[in-house]
């Protein structure tokens, strides 16, 4: 992930080492996987790149590694430790999301991903289910990555099977996020029918949250506003509406912990869109995107929503 992001940003090897203060020979073996990266070598390639401390995160500590090891070599005696570690680097992976293009991450996640798949195979006692949850949103993530570079039937697949993973623990946050993702791929391809369908599946999925459910009913009242189903759409609106007060006492589930009060108005401004109201839909997204942490302003996931945030502005 290091060797691409630095690609990105117009960094070569040579050039990086000579910034960083490190012999290139050395982090050419590191960036090609062939010697084991250190924190602080991790730690100046954030600073570098600006993925603000997410490479490091990648990294298991000693105990940790050690951790996994015994995992990975006999899965019938997974421990919660080694389950609280897998997670640990998702989450990594996840603010990475936040930072780098998806191309880059996919790679790196999708190992990660087989690997974590192949230790839920032979997992068994009390903290299988925990894996198994932690497996499903690693599932979820890859899906959710290749959404983001249009791979949609390698997409398709992954949200799929994170669903499953996600039932067979019961666990409704996982799936609903999971639906949330279909709905976002629909939307990419232009497909308000899509957007409709499943944005509503993630809303009724027993288990969402209050936050998913405001943003997914929001979302799929935009859907049936393009589809001409007015009358729908505002019902879905109002229903969101009534969950405002609710949603915001609580925190954001883990599985979508972006679900903020202020991420939600950029919901509410999509919404607004599709009902033709412009100068809602322009407040809305304006006050959302500006409510964001300042980490994730410039994530490209953002760029959908200054797209309608433009074509609002041109409506008005």
């Amino acid at each position: 992930m290091a060797r691409r992001a630095l690609y990105e940003r117009g960094y070569s090897i040579r050039a990086a080492a000579r910034t960083l203060n490190y012999d290139p020979a050395f982090l050419s073996r590191v960036l090609n996987g062939r010697q084991r990266a250190s924190p602080r070598l991790a730690r100046a390639l954030d600073d570098l790149l600006g993925t603000g401390g997410a490479l490091v995160g990648t990294l298991p500590g000693e105990d940790d590694r050690a951790r996994l090891a015994r995992g990975t070599a006999n899965p019938s005696r997974l421990d919660g430790g080694t389950v609280d570690a897998i997670a640990g680097v998702l989450a990594a992976y996840r603010r990475l999301d936040d930072t780098m293009p998806p191309r880059s991450v996919i790679p790196a996640v999708l190992a990660q991903t087989k690997e974590v798949m192949r230790l839920l195979k032979g997992a068994r006692g009390p903290h299988r289910d925990r894996l198994a949850e932690t497996a499903s949103e690693f599932v979820q993530f890859a899906g959710w990555l290749f959404a983001q570079e249009r791979q949609d039937r390698e997409a398709v697949r992954l949200l799929g099977e994170a669903v499953e993973l996600a039932d067979d623990t019961g666990n409704g946050t996982l799936a609903a996020q999971a639906l949330n993702f279909r709905g976002y791929l629909a939307r990419q391809q232009g497909s308000a029918q899509g957007v409709a369908r499943w944005y509503s599946a993630a809303a009724f999925t027993p288990g969402a949250h209050p936050a998913q459910r405001l943003g997914d009913l929001l979302q799929a009242a935009a859907g049936l506003a393009e589809l001409g189903s007015r009358d729908d759409a505002l019902r879905l609106v109002e229903h969101a509406e009534r969950l405002t007060d609710e949603a915001a006492a609580l925190p954001p589930p883990d599985t979508a912990y972006w679900l903020t009060p202020e991420f939600n108005r950029l919901n509410m401004g999509l919404a607004s869109l599709g009902l033709g109201r412009y100068a809602d839909a322009v407040d809305h997204i304006t006050a959302g995107l500006s409510g964001l942490p300042e980490e994730l302003r410039s994530a490209p996931w953002t760029g959908e929503h200054r797209a309608a945030l433009r074509r609002a502005q041109e409506a008005r």
